[in-house]
């Protein structure tokens, strides 16, 4: 018996050793196929994906040399400041000073009550103070201080900036007639992510919600654009979109970069990056009709509203306008904006580093990082403007004029109100601004020369924070710009760029909607000190992808 079992063993552990071996095969043949079966879904997933999002972009170096001259002016800052310190001066003594002297004399020895005096003293008590004096007590106070706030003209030169800009854009068809577009933006000068600039005056130094990628900032990659479009509503040629919106670099302004149209709005106009929404309806093949609305100060949201009385709290500051391409094809864009900005604030919620105290005037020793919130709605802002854009053979042109009006409300703040100083009741003003080039297109299409020419009234005033100039806002000049440049393709989709502008300013507050403009060869009072001419010779190198 023992001898069969033996036998049986012998013919049966092959054949199972066999199975077992089989079996394995099987299972690794299995394994293999389940990853190619991975593989395969793992690439079809992927072109799935890369199907519903498409992805491109660009990064651009520039490097920049800027000469540039500040006017003699009087410095409104230490005016203010002799002005307080007089106040209290005055309120101790019930005489005016015999001299700034004798107001620092007596400051020295009466600091503790003169440090409960400014820190308490309010725009109102200020504005009240100045009222009570008859006219003949302020010219004899203004004679007194204003020798100590001259400043003679000087250089503000650059002699040499470098840049980087990247920017990523997404679109998607998301389902049958809705899509989305985003476009994430990085832009700095090199050596500085602080993200906040110290206030000299200048518009591009405040960061504020519509210029946070309009000018250099930091390495922070921001949402520039995101908002979806749902298009054919109801069958009807009606579309609607929402998010933050598609509103820099608009017509004309990207002819001179070499860009195609890269937003909607008039960007001589608004060149200002807003959420908002848009309800477009195309008249015809050549033909569409916008309807825009924007935000630009939620006042129930991060301000502290809560913690103040209803009578006390802002309104939120909204725009309502009207885009239309009267006509558009490939070779002719005739278009026509007109907006109003409702309650307009006395700037907008950003970071700043603000050297001066803007009530007292005294400077700010610490470069302290704040987030400015306005304190009081100014009133309303109409802007108007059209538009037409030709393209006759290699030659591009274009003729644009704007308009803008104030109704302002009799609101002012230490930063002043719609077109008026701070110790003015405003008024309303209307102001206007052409503008005309042309591009000549040559060397089998890849080279590109342009000339440009504007000029913007005293009263001139848009809302383009973000628009693609270093220096500043060449749209929002009260003043003549000119500008000449040079676009080379290197290869395709990497471009070199030289371009010349020089900026002859007439009056002050250029890109402002606060504060009066003044002729800057008059030796103004200026809040701070602001340019009379510049010269910006800016070398691109730009690589699409």
């Amino acid at each position: 018996m023992k001898r069969v079992f033996a036998s049986f063993l012998l013919l049966v552990a092959p054949l199972a050793v066999f199975g077992q071996q089989s079996s394995q095969d099987e299972a690794e043949k299995l394994r293999q196929q389940l990853k190619e079966i991975e593989k395969r879904l793992q690439k079809v997933e992927k072109q799935a994906a890369q199907d519903r999002i498409r992805f491109g972009g660009d990064y651009r170096f520039e490097a920049h040399s800027i000469a540039a001259t500040i006017p003699d002016y009087y410095d409104g800052m230490a005016l203010q400041a002799g002005l307080v310190n007089t106040m209290f001066y005055y309120g101790a003594t019930g005489q005016l000073p015999t001299s700034p002297a004798a107001v620092q004399q007596f400051i020295a020895s009466h600091y503790g009550d003169y440090l409960y005096f400014t820190n308490s003293l309010t725009f109102d008590q200020l504005k009240s103070a100045m009222a009570s004096f008859p006219p003949q007590m302020q010219q004899q106070l203004m004679m007194m201080l204003l020798p100590g706030a001259y400043r003679h003209g000087y250089d503000a030169d650059n002699s040499l900036m470098y840049t980087n800009r990247l920017r990523l854009t997404m679109d998607a068809d998301v389902a049958e007639n809705v899509t989305f577009s985003g476009r994430l933006a990085m832009y700095k000068t090199w050596g500085d992510s602080t993200a906040v600039q110290v206030f000299n005056g200048q518009a591009n130094s405040f960061s504020i919600d519509g210029n946070t990628v309009g000018v250099p900032n930091s390495d922070i990659l921001r949402v520039e654009r995101a908002y979806f479009t749902w298009n054919n509503i109801a069958g009807l040629p009606l579309y609607l979109s929402i998010g933050r919106r598609p509103s820099t670099g608009g017509p004309p302004m990207n002819l001179r970069k070499g860009e195609l149209r890269g937003g909607t709005p008039m960007g001589s106009l608004i060149d200002f990056q807003f959420d908002g929404i848009t309800v477009g309806y195309h008249l015809g093949e050549h033909s569409t009709l916008r309807f825009c609305y924007g935000r630009g100060y939620e006042s129930g949201f991060g301000n502290g509203e809560v913690l103040k009385q209803p009578a006390d709290r802002l309104e939120d500051a909204d725009f309502f306008g009207i885009n239309w391409d009267v006509y558009s094809d490939d070779n002719t864009l005739l278009q026509t904006t007109v907006a109003r900005a409702f309650n307009i604030t006395d700037g907008f919620n950003g970071l700043i580093v603000l050297p001066a105290n803007p009530l007292t005037g005294q400077p700010v020793n610490a470069p302290v990082v704040m987030r400015f919130t306005p304190s009081a709605n100014l009133g309303d802002m109409d802007i108007a403007g059209v538009l037409l854009k030709r393209k006759d053979g290699p030659f591009d042109w274009f003729l644009n004029v704007n308009y803008v009006k104030s109704h302002p409300d009799p609101v002012t703040t230490p930063f002043g109100g719609l077109f008026s100083d701070p110790f003015e009741v405003p008024k309303s003003h209307s102001g206007s601004m052409w503008y005309l080039g042309g591009r000549y297109t040559f060397n089998n299409d890849h080279t590109m020369v342009g000339l440009e020419y504007n000029h913007g009234s005293k009263y001139w005033f848009n809302f383009t924070p973000a628009q693609d100039d270093i220096f500043a806002p060449k749209t929002a000049a009260r003043g003549d710009v000119a500008e000449a440049y040079l676009i080379h393709q290197l290869a395709k989709r990497f471009f070199v760029r030289l371009g010349v502008i020089n900026y002859q300013y007439d009056y002050s507050g250029s890109s402002w909607h606060l504060g009066a403009p003044k002729k800057l060869d008059s030796k103004p009072i200026l809040g701070f000190p602001t340019y009379d001419d510049a010269t910006v010779v800016t070398l691109s190198m730009t690589a699409r992808f």
